[in-house]
C-alpha cells in the first residue's frame, strides 16, 4: 500500500511542507487539506495519494475510508546544474533540485484489514533434455 514518484521538479524543501501537513491524517482529511493548499506541489502529493490509495483497494480491498498516511517521505533527487552569465564573462551555478515522494499508506485500527486471497501457481521445474543419440 505505497506509491513512489520519482525526481519530481520541485525542490524537496518546498515539497516538504506539503508532506508535514498531511503527515498522519486519513485520506479523506489530507485530500481536504491539499485541495485547500496554495502550493505548486499540492495537486501532485494529491494524485499521489489517490495512487496509493488505488494500489490499496486493486490490491488488498481495502476501502478509502479505512486508511490513512502512516508514512510520507521527501527525499533529494537528482540536481541538474546549470549556468547563468553574469558580468565581465563570468557565470554563476544554478542547482536545479528533484525530489523523490513516497507514499505509505497504514489501517486504521478497528477495521478489519480483508485481503483478497491471490492463488498462486505451483511453477514446474524445467530441465534440460538429455540427448540419447550417440556420437558416430
Amino acid at each position: 500500500m505505497k506509491a513512489l514518484l520519482n525526481t519530481y521538479r520541485q525542490s524537496p524543501r518546498k515539497v516538504r511542507l506539503l508532506a508535514d501537513m498531511v503527515r498522519g491524517k486519513s485520506i479523506i482529511a489530507a485530500r481536504a487539506a491539499l485541495l485547500l493548499a496554495v502550493k505548486r506541489g499540492a495537486p501532485i502529493v494529491q494524485k499521489l495519494i489517490d495512487s496509493a490509495v488505488a494500489n490499496a483497494k486493486q490490491n488488498f480491498s481495502i476501502e478509502p475510508e479505512n486508511l490513512f498516511i502512516k508514512e510520507i517521505t521527501v527525499n533529494k533527487g537528482v540536481v541538474m546544474k546549470r549556468f547563468m552569465p553574469k558580468a565581465r564573462g563570468s557565470a554563476t551555478p544554478l542547482r536545479k533540485r528533484t525530489s523523490h515522494i513516497a507514499v505509505v499508506l497504514g489501517i486504521k485500527e478497528g477495521t478489519k484489514k480483508e485481503a483478497k486471497e491471490v492463488a498462486v501457481p505451483k511453477v514446474k521445474k524445467v530441465t534440460k533434455a538429455k540427448s540419447t543419440k550417440a556420437k558416430a
